[in-house]
């Protein structure tokens, strides 16, 4: 590999990337303005801030549940030959419509079913964006290049976002309401995630593939069925997945409840957005270090640094209560959000075989970028049962030990191998 000061994109890497500007912008709708105006709407028809909190955590995991049975069917039937990129489109069609489609409701319910179309969307592209991986670049490249996904994801997203929040936190004095500001920062995240998708849509192409049979569909799931029964036999992604499942679950519950649990502790509204944005712009530069020593240390040395760090974050936020608190969080989350999540998919991309990669990264994302299932139930439940968001956000601690231990176990196994 190039020494890191020389290294150079190439257009289709770049195209690649443009694809994590885009689909940022969404998240970061969903980590900031989307929560806030559910609180509103919530608000509205009766519910308090823990049922609040409670019912963000239950759509979360609505869509881990969804994506957990279709990633994997649609990432191997993506894998044969000509398949990945339509229904790759699909999914980013499903999430810019269903982006647009929030506003248009003014009740909490249906404002979280489409919520939870649009995000499972979102979730099933990156099944397809995190496996074309092994066709824009090669093995000794891939740390960085993810890692600059990441790194170009989190400060691109700002860019629409900082349009966004100056239309809803001005929507008074250019004389439209807030809902009316709502739509059209939702309509503004929808086009630019489209136009930022179209040069990779574009420049792509399926370099790694299973060749086309008859009954494919079906195929696809002899295919699985067999990859699963297997699974335990390579050991390395077998412990690799169990820990990525926990330790990532409690990565993305951060990320995504951040702005509900800052909300139901009655934190100022404007100061949670803006903190957040500071988590973007901290997670740029950050996320680029770790893609630089990538180069210097193995990803299995790096990555439980990232789980260590998340370990502590998650003590931190069980004795939050004040706003400068919350700034902290926002700035240690951006320290280390990008690296743990760079290095995951890298480090995933070069232990599974490339012609496998849709199938293999469809069980990746059921353990983590769907949403967070198990993070969220934790959050949710351990809210409700106490009556303190501190608690249940202090409780993901659990996920990052367990998550350490699997993954020292699955660095063993690729030691011994």
């Amino acid at each position: 590999m190039e020494k890191s000061g020389k290294f150079r994109l190439t257009s289709l890497e770049r195209n690649w990337i443009l694809y994590d500007v885009g689909n940022s912008a969404f998240v970061l709708m969903v980590a900031t303005l989307i929560p806030i105006f559910f609180n509103a709407l919530a608000a509205a028809g009766g519910l308090s801030s823990v049922e609040y909190l409670a019912y963000w955590g239950y759509a979360s995991s609505a869509v881990t549940i969804i994506t957990a049975v279709l990633s994997p069917i649609l990432g191997t039937v993506a894998d044969t030959k000509g398949f990945k990129k339509p229904i790759f489109i699909l999914c980013v069609f499903v999430g810019i419509v269903g982006c647009c489609a929030m506003g248009a409701v003014s009740a909490w319910l249906p404002f979280l079913v489409i919520f939870v179309i649009a995000k499972v969307g979102f979730s099933g592209s990156l099944v397809f964006y995190d496996s074309m991986l092994s066709d824009v670049t090669t093995p000794e490249r891939m740390d960085e290049v993810s890692s600059r996904g990441y790194a170009w994801g989190y400060i691109g997203s700002c860019v629409p976002f900082v349009v966004c929040l100056g239309l809803v936190l001005g929507a008074g004095s250019i004389g439209i309401s807030q809902m009316t500001a709502l739509n059209l920062a939702l309509l503004l995240t929808a086009a630019w995630w489209l136009l930022t998708t179209l040069p990779l849509l574009k420049s792509y192409k399926q370099l790694y593939y299973v060749e086309v049979e008859k009954h494919a569909v079906r195929q696809s799931f002899v295919r699985i069925g067999h990859t699963l029964r297997h699974l335990p036999e390579d050991k390395q992604v077998f412990w690799f997945l169990l820990a990525f499942f926990c330790y990532i679950d409690g990565v993305y519950t951060i990320i995504d409840m951040a702005t509900a649990y800052g909300t139901a502790l009655g934190l100022d509204t404007t100061g949670l957005l803006l903190a957040l944005l500071v988590t973007q712009i901290v997670a740029f530069p950050s996320a680029l270090v770790f893609g630089r020593l990538s180069n210097k240390y193995p990803s299995a040395k790096l990555i439980p640094v990232c789980i260590a760090a998340y370990a502590g974050i998650a003590v931190f936020a069980f004795f939050l209560t004040q706003q400068w608190q919350f700034w902290v969080l926002a700035v240690i989350v951006g320290m280390f959000q990008g690296g743990v999540q760079a290095l995951s998919r890298s480090h995933f991309a070069k232990i599974i075989p490339p012609e496998k990669s849709g199938e293999y990264f469809g069980l990746f994302d059921i353990c983590g970028k769907g949403a967070s299932f198990l993070g969220t139930m934790i959050v949710s439940v351990g809210s409700q049962l106490t009556g303190s968001a501190n608690v249940g956000v202090g409780s993901l601690i659990l996920l990052f030990i367990v998550g350490f231990v699997l993954f020292r176990v699955s660095c063993r196994q690729s030691e011994t191998a």
